[in-house]
């Protein structure tokens, strides 16, 4: 059997990859370090990323309606220790940014959204 590393990427479709860029970047910190030329645009946290695709930009294999009935992903979630996931909660508050708690006995999360509507979770095992 095979193995793997880490996720690599995962794959989102966005309204303006540019604001999204300035959201991912300013938000979460993420490093706007993309090797393509126009789409994808790659945000990282450290060696996983994000691919920013646009909802018309040629990444999006799928027609607008077989999009609508495809399952799509619930949320995805980047891992933190105590201290930044409290500094985070603290960023969010200062910005303004809506974001819901949540103890699931051996982690905490935060979830906020990004500008398209994509949930994000900050989580932490430190308890």
């Amino acid at each position: 059997m095979f193995s793997v590393q880490h996720i690599d990427h995962v794959a989102i479709a966005v309204r303006d990859i540019e604001q999204s860029i300035e959201w991912y970047t300013k938000t979460l910190g993420l490093e706007h370090r993309s090797v393509w030329e126009g789409e994808p645009q790659l945000l990282y946290a450290g060696e996983t990323a994000i691919a920013l695709f646009s909802v018309e930009g040629k990444g999006i294999e799928l027609s607008r309606e077989d999009r609508a009935k495809r399952l799509t992903v619930q949320h995805f979630a980047f891992r933190t220790d105590r201290v930044n996931f409290d500094r985070a909660q603290e960023e969010f508050r200062e910005q303004g940014i809506e974001a819901r708690f949540a103890d699931h006995g051996v982690c905490h999360s935060v979830y906020i959204s990004d500008p398209d509507g994509h949930t994000i979770e900050i989580t932490t095992y430190d308890v």
